[in-house]
């Protein structure tokens, strides 16, 4: 008996296609509308305050070949220069670093409530702090600081001792991840006792730093992040495509020529590599990656090529918005980042929970 196949009509494909991307760029330019919007009302947060004007007019002279009167005195252009706009700056980084590793996690894994502190990342940049602000362990290397340095040797020792117990079973990916788990209880363990062996006063400093917190002076840290946002971005994007594909199965994934264990090798490197960086320079930011692709998966659907860049804006945005609660909520004192980004994340952690029971 024949078998009659029938295929969708070409023009119906097309307008699908079209269709989609239409309804996808006003979510693009949303996500770069309310990030600007977000990060101008972050650099004029603080003590000391700026005007509106004064800001847009020195944040516009700065463009190349644009020439416009400034109206800041000196003093605020160095405080606009050297603090807020630094550390907008660097919430943006850290932020869109960590929403792009829990993409790239939750397509690896397949796994919705994945997040970039899989693998131990969390608990082995941890325990590189504790050593190195409790301890004094010295691992500074030319413009890399002591601290930054050890969380993120620490970072990467917890991702290479899970890769190493799960035998680099990047074909199983529960394997890894429980090999993950089991890695970051041990870290934390050890961090623990660590901890427990310190004064009071370096305690404090070290659970301080363990919150998350993105004080900064200067560019220094900015220019530590830059580097490694750029290359595992990079890196991420470009597998964009594959991380769809893996979204069929690894036998159909394999029909279509791709290579499911290489390509999870390369986007679990990059997103622990960026994820590491972020650590190194602002502390323990938990739920950032776990929110903020859900909410953009939410807008533009499952396709990785628009979840990863479009994650990157909203999470930028998200980190900024959650730094001036941080630093509004308790003025003139200042909370841990880690704390605001906790108490949304938790509740969305539930809620995603909740609903995934709802759905069976």
């Amino acid at each position: 008996m024949a078998v009659i196949t029938q295929n969708p009509p070409q023009d119906a494909l097309e307008e699908a296609a079209d269709r989609a991307f239409r309804l996808r760029w006003p979510a693009v330019v949303g996500a770069v509308a309310l990030l600007l919007l977000i990060g101008t009302f972050s650099i004029l947060q603080g003590a000391g305050g700026l005007a509106l004007s004064g800001v847009v007019r020195a944040l516009v002279g700065a463009l190349p070949g644009v020439d416009v009167e400034q109206t800041l005195t000196t003093q605020q252009a160095g405080l606009l220069w050297q603090i807020r706009v630094p550390r907008t700056v660097l919430a943006a980084l850290v932020g869109a670093s960590l929403a792009m590793a829990g993409a790239g996690y939750q397509g690896v894994f397949r796994n919705p409530l994945a997040d970039p502190y899989l693998l131990g990342v969390s608990a082995g940049a941890g325990l590189g702090a504790v050593l190195a602000l409790g301890f004094g362990l010295d691992l500074s290397w030319g413009p890399i600081g002591a601290l930054p340095a050890a969380a993120f040797i620490g970072a990467l020792l917890a991702v290479a001792g899970s890769v190493l117990v799960a035998r680099g079973s990047f074909r199983t990916p529960a394997t890894l991840l429980l090999a993950g788990v089991a890695m970051a209880a041990l870290f934390s363990a050890t961090q623990t006792y660590a901890l427990q062996r310190l004064d009071q006063t370096r305690a404090r400093e070290v659970l301080s730093w363990l919150f998350g917190r993105l004080a900064t002076h200067g560019w220094h840290p900015v220019l530590l992040l830059l580097p490694y946002v750029v290359l595992a971005s990079v890196v991420l994007l470009l597998h964009a495509r594959h991380l769809d594909v893996l979204r069929l199965g690894d036998d159909e994934a394999r029909a279509l020529g791709l290579h499911p264990a290489r390509s999870r090798l390369v986007v679990v490197t990059a997103a622990t590599l960026i994820t590491a960086a972020a650590v190194s320079v602002s502390g323990l930011i938990g739920f950032v990656g776990l929110v903020t692709p859900h909410i953009v998966r939410l807008v533009v659907g499952q396709s990785y090529r628009m979840l990863l860049p479009l994650s990157a804006l909203v999470g930028a945005a998200f980190l900024a918005l959650a730094d001036i609660g941080a630093r509004t909520l308790a003025a003139p004192a200042e909370l841990p980042v880690g704390v605001i980004t906790a108490f949304v994340g938790a509740p969305f952690f539930c809620f995603i929970l909740w609903r995934g029971r709802s759905e069976r």
